[in-house]
């Protein structure tokens, strides 16, 4: 039976946008917590999710404590200080069903193209965010996965070549000497030249829907899990993290200020300031789902900012953001709040620069919208809301400015 993968719909940032980014600066770290670089990694860049603000940014022992049981601020839109997001581990939990998969499988992809996967022994499931990798692994189908992008770096995958190099691009060399018998990859990685190459090798490549939001989480999952031949997993794993979302969503909407003049104002901003790039994310980003999540107020969206923008001083003043949400290697690589405050002088000028406050997490985490995303939601909400815990200066942890002076640092995860 075919079945039709039914395309996201298209918004006016995709993180094609994020790629091409990304290969406009030249080059890509490997995740945060190992400190490979991959392939074509400019040299003299520093890996900013290394060393200093390594393991302790990313994983923290209390982070699956419940948000009621947490020390809250009693103000948080006047909050000060940098706090990082953290994960409680790397693993990506399996669903139970283990049907297994029915193939072939025939189904219409993201871009219209009629695919059958006859085999899912060797599979790579390749996009900039790492998501279709923990798509893979959360439906049970992990052991079958050969290879890796450069954004896929949690536990069970650490040890897998690396098959895409600067830029995100996808080494079409490493991926013909691992015979994979199914790709699932999407339009943030490429280029289309090296995918169709892959085709006329005779490899199924099964392209999913570019868009990344908690709401379209399980109509990913359900791509995902279609194209492999396990689409009552696929079921089973989306429900679970519809439950979960919901649950994490409830979690915050307690510990958030109720009162719509309490609710901090604010703003995701990426950064590379090594190549003084900074953009806004405002209205279908995927970054005004998290903040949505979060209980909080998406100041982009609210000043008309849709998708991705090039940040400007009249932008930011005008959005007069409580708060920032920065990845740490973005962070990093403009000189931690110190230096982002001194590259962006127009921050003075709002509440997020004149308290310095900015929330920071990992790369290849943040944007994971798959099997994760209801602990990347309650490990932002905890930085956002929580008392910085006292031993939070001793790494990248809560209300510490680890990073500062890496600027340089290549793009990972997102770019």
């Amino acid at each position: 039976m075919k079945r039709t993968l039914q395309p996201a719909r298209v918004t006016l940032v995709t993180f094609a946008a994020l790629l091409g980014l990304t290969m406009l600066l030249g080059g890509c770290a490997a995740p945060a917590h190992t400190s490979t670089p991959a392939p074509g990694a400019a040299a003299g860049d520093s890996d900013a999710g290394s060393g200093d603000s390594g393991e302790q940014a990313r994983f923290c022992a209390d982070a699956g404590d419940p948000l009621a049981a947490l020390e809250l601020l009693e103000t948080p839109r006047t909050a000060s200080g940098r706090s990082t997001a953290c994960l409680a581990n790397d693993a990506v939990r399996v669903i139970d069903n283990r049907t297994p998969p029915a193939l072939p499988a025939t189904v219409v992809d993201a871009e219209e193209r009629d695919v059958t996967v006859r085999s899912v022994e060797r599979i790579l499931a390749l996009d900039v965010s790492g998501t279709i990798a923990a798509t893979v692994f959360g439906l049970g189908l992990g052991p079958n996965v050969i290879g890796r992008d450069a954004a896929t770096g949690f536990e069970g995958t650490q040890q897998l070549p690396l098959v895409t190099g600067a830029g995100h691009t996808l080494a079409v060399e490493a991926i013909l000497a691992l015979e994979p018998t199914v790709i699932l990859t999407d339009t943030t990685i490429g280029p289309k030249e090296v995918r169709q190459q892959l085709r006329d090798a005779g490899i199924a490549v099964v392209m999913i829907s570019s868009e990344r939001r908690l709401e379209t989480a399980g109509s990913l999952v359900a791509e995902v899990a279609t194209a492999l031949g396990v689409p009552a997993r696929g079921e089973a794993l989306a429900a679970r993290m519809h439950d979960e979302i919901e649950a994490a969503k409830l979690e915050v909407a307690h510990i958030a200020p109720a009162a719509a003049s309490d609710r901090v104002r604010v703003a995701f901003l990426y950064a590379r300031g090594a190549a003084n790039v900074y953009y806004l994310f405002g209205a279908d980003s995927g970054a005004d789902s998290l903040i949505d999540a979060l209980g909080a107020v998406d100041v982009a969206s609210e000043i008309g900012w849709r998708g991705m923008q090039p940040m400007t001083a009249e932008a930011l003043v005008a959005a007069q953001p409580d708060a920032l949400i920065m990845m740490t290697d973005g962070l990093a690589s403009a000189g931690g709040v110190e230096g982002l405050l001194a590259r962006i002088p127009a921050l003075a000028q709002t509440p997020a620069g004149q308290h310095g406050r900015v929330i920071d997490m990992a790369d290849d985490a943040i944007f994971g919208f798959g099997p994760r995303s209801a602990d990347v939601v309650r490990a932002l909400a905890k930085a956002l809301y929580a008392a910085p815990s006292a031993d939070a200066g001793a790494g990248a942890g809560a209300g510490s400015d680890a990073g500062a002076g890496a600027a340089g640092s290549p793009a990972q995860g997102l770019g």
